[in-house]
């Protein structure tokens, strides 16, 4: 009766894992399409630029809001795919369940708290700036900056989100000595993508 509640709850934390894990597969997918703009005012500005000698003045400020928005918002998804860069010199070598503890510790300890105090920061640096209608002084065009602002605590959000993830999976490694596989993003079918072999 004790293996079947503790299966009942490993499956329950698998499942969990695995519905935040779509957060951030799902922020992934819609931020992915901010390449297209970006894209689409670099080539304007080009062709602007150099074959007509007629060069904006919204096209920097387009490609650097939809980049910081596309960079910012897609660290949650990075995370997913564990795409951040990490020094695994011996973190490859160690079994399981130490990667699982030491991940736990370094969750709790590393990522958690900044990445709560970024939050607390940024909401007001976000509030302020919408609050005066801010708009970008260095550019001629004068864009509203406070949306880009308000990038940075929605991205602290979805990292927390997925952070959850992290450390719920970090924990069931060092505690089962497996991983929980990760969802592969393609959009044509759920498979689980294996987790990477020691």
């Amino acid at each position: 009766m004790i293996s079947s509640s503790a299966d009942d709850s490993s499956n329950g934390i698998v499942r969990l894992v695995q519905n935040i894990d779509k957060v951030a597969l799902l922020s992934g997918s819609i931020v992915s399409w901010l390449i297209l703009p970006m894209m689409c005012a670099l080539v304007y500005e080009v062709v602007a630029r150099y074959f007509f000698n007629a060069p904006t003045i919204w096209a920097y400020d387009v490609t650097f809001i939809t980049y910081g928005t596309f960079f910012m918002l897609g660290a949650a998804y990075t995370l997913q795919r564990n795409g951040h860069i990490r020094t695994d010199s011996f973190y490859t070598y160690w079994p399981v369940k130490r990667q699982g503890l030491v991940d736990t510790i370094c969750y709790l300890v590393f990522f958690f708290p900044p990445l709560l105090i970024f939050l607390y920061v940024t909401w007001d640096y976000f509030l302020v700036s919408y609050m005066r209608g801010e708009r970008s002084v260095t550019s001629p065009w004068l864009p509203p900056i406070w949306p880009l602002k308000g990038v940075l605590p929605l991205s602290c959000v979805l990292l927390l989100i997925q952070g959850v993830a992290e450390l719920l999976r970090s924990i069931y490694a060092w505690r089962t000595g497996q991983q929980i596989p990760r969802y592969n993003p393609t959009p044509s079918d759920s498979e689980l993508e294996e987790p990477p072999s020691a």
